[in-house]
This record gives structure tokens, sequence and C-alpha cells, in this order.
């Protein structure tokens, strides 16, 4: 299948929509990011690369970081994980507190805000190289461990985390730091809420490209193998079974909505980016800076929707 062609087609047919959706304004770094943009690239599993429109232009992953802190927790604590997290859709705003309250402090699933830093808490206590070091230089460690592990996935060291995003996150960060401190009466944080969040701040302002993006996914799409390195990064069944998370969890509460269009595994950030993954076949990332009501690219949306429509790929 020639995927060139199909790109450059969804890319002039999605122009018209690029002027609807809104930036993630609550978020003053975003919100100042131009709307009209799109890019999209796909990475086949034989190491075929195409692209479109602003493939190489970075931009903040958000949320799409929870995939691979997911990833690196359950490398760290396997199924003990999920004692302090949940594997159902939550059928609710990525930054709803009202769920927590009814299941005593336990998230619903480690996609949405409250499960993510649950997971970033995981990552802290059992960091790669914790070296007795204090505190402040424990969480140092466990931001580079996140951003060495994006590097290493995507093949690029040149991966940076956006500095001036981490901070607007932090400093407005309201409704996160009450999901952790609620967390946290629970019993469900096992370090400094403080600590935890300015990890999570900091791994949700990683920047990257479409194309990095889609090259840092693929071993999802190869059973946990990086089919062009060969490195094995997880096994075969803890792919599956974060593909099967991200499909049913990875839109919030559009995620229902985006199996029954695009049928395929996926994860939106707010930064406006999605990575979808086509099992055995490819990884492929979309861009565009409007979201729509639930917090999801809406051209990126549309153009998935698009490219599944022209390739036949779905997991149905």
């Amino acid at each position: 299948m020639d995927l060139q062609p199909i790109l450059d087609g969804i890319a002039d047919k999605i122009g018209p929509h690029l002027s609807e959706g809104r930036v993630a304004d609550y978020i003053p770094a975003l919100a100042r990011v131009e709307r009209e943009q799109f890019g999209m690239a796909v990475i086949t599993c034989k190491g075929e690369t195409a692209q479109t429109g602003a493939a190489d232009t970075v931009f903040s992953i958000q949320s799409i970081s929870k995939v691979f802190t997911l990833t690196m927790a359950l490398g760290k604590i396997g199924n003990d994980l999920w004692e302090r997290v949940g594997r159902e859709p939550s059928g609710s705003a990525f930054n709803s507190i009202i769920q927590l309250e009814r299941e005593h402090g336990i998230p619903r699933n480690p996609l949405i805000n409250a499960g993510a830093i649950v997971v970033t808490d995981v990552i802290l206590s059992n960091r790669a190289d914790p070296g007795g070091r204090g505190s402040g230089e424990a969480g140092i460690d466990a931001i580079r461990e996140i951003l060495d592990f994006m590097r290493s996935t995507a093949h690029d060291e040149t991966i940076a985390i956006d500095r001036e995003v981490a901070e607007s996150e932090a400093a407005h960060g309201f409704r996160n730091a009450s999901l952790a401190n609620f967390m946290k009466s629970f019993g469900n944080m096992e370090n400094s809420v403080e600590r935890a969040l300015r990890v999570y701040f900091h791994q949700c302002a990683i920047a990257m490209s479409c194309k990095q993006l889609a090259r840092a996914g693929l071993f999802l799409a190869a059973d946990g193998r990086d089919p062009i390195s060969g490195k094995r990064i997880v096994t075969p069944s803890r792919a599956r079974r974060i593909n099967a998370i991200m499909l049913t969890c990875g839109h919030y509460d559009a995620s229902g909505d985006f199996a029954f269009k695009v049928g395929l595994p996926g994860k939106s950030g707010v930064g406006g980016g999605i990575l979808c993954i086509v099992p055995d076949i490819a990884a492929l990332a979309v861009w565009s800076p409007g979201l729509n009501k639930n917090g999801n690219s809406h051209a990126g949306t549309l153009a998935l929707e698009m490219l599944a429509r022209e390739t036949g790929w779905s997991i149905f």
C-alpha cells in the first residue's frame, strides 16, 4: 500500500477543519500555540515512513506520555500496579475528581490524570538509580529516566522537555494538585504530592514531532519488540494489554466514540497530538492543536477516521 498519496489526500481534505476546535487555553503556554496546524506521520513495522504537513514540528505531547510511563511502571512492579489503579473506562472528563471519592482514591484507569499521577508515583518510588539521594534529586532522577525512555524508544537523543510548558502547568495545575491530595488522603500516594506533580508536569511537557512519536510507539505495533532495531521493550502479552487500555480509555469520555469511528488503540493529549497503533502493521501520530469538547484534537480525530476508511485499518 502506497501511504504517501493517502496522507497527502487527507491533508488536503482536512484543511477546512483546522479553524475548528479550540486550543488548551487553561495552560497559558499552550494557549499561544497557533491553532491552524496539521501534521501526520506513519511508520510501518517494515520501517517504511510516510508523512505530511507539519510532521516534523515538535509539540507538547501531554497525556500521550501516559502510555510510556504506564509501560515503565508495569516494568517496575508488574501486575501489582493494578492494586492502585483500575483498568475500566472512566466515562468522565480526564481531570474529574468525582469518581475518586466514590472509589476510595483508586483512579478508574492509568490514562486519566489521577491514574497517571499514581503511575508517576510508582516510577518515583522505584526509580532506576536511587543512589540514596535526597527527595529533590529523586524527582530529577525520575524525570531523567522518563525522558531517557522516550529518547530510547524514539531512537532520538534530541527529544527534550519544554520547560516553559512544564512551568506553566505547575503554576496552573490546581485541579491536578486536588486529585493528588485526594489520593494521598486515601493512602494511594507514596511520595509527596509536590514531588509527584513535579515529575508529572515535566513528563507531560515532553516535546516531540509526529514522526518521533510514531517511532516511539512502534514497539506496541509489533508485540512489544521494536521491529526495526529488534530490541524487546515489553512482552507480547503486556503490549496487547497496553493497547487494550489505549482502546478503551485513551480518549477519556470519548473513547467509545473513537473506537467506533477509528477502530484502533489510541492516546490523545491536550497539546493536540494523538498516537495510534495498528497491530502488526504500523504506528502513527497526528497533530493539530484545536481540541473538541472532550479535549481531543478535532482535526486529528477526523484525519484518523479518514485514514481508517482509506486503508481499512481496524482491529475489528
